[in-house]
């Protein structure tokens, strides 16, 4: 399985938090198939996105897509993204 790993902060998370949503079918046509959306105790306009992938190229394609770039500038993102692309090992339960 494949994963994408996203840290960023945004001026506010509400506007964001919206373009993030209307942004779905964009991200689903590109391998998408959801995830998670985590902010920081400290921060609540710092997130981490964890969001499952058909597979790494086209997570790959996706992050570095101009469209993508665009559209996090018009939803405030103001921290340069770490993204990790992620290959997944095995689950662990206790």
């Amino acid at each position: 399985m494949a994963y994408l790993l996203v840290k960023h902060t945004v001026e506010d998370f509400s506007k964001w938090k919206v373009g993030f949503d209307d942004h779905e079918a964009t991200r689903k046509e590109h391998g998408s198939k959801g995830g998670m959306l985590f902010r920081t105790s400290e921060n609540p306009n710092s997130l981490v996105i964890l969001l499952e992938w058909d597979n790494i190229e086209n997570a790959r394609k996706f992050t570095e897509s101009d469209e993508l770039k665009k559209k996090m500038e018009e939803l405030g993102v103001i921290t340069k993204p770490d993204i990790f692309y992620l290959d997944k090992i095995e689950d662990v339960s206790f």
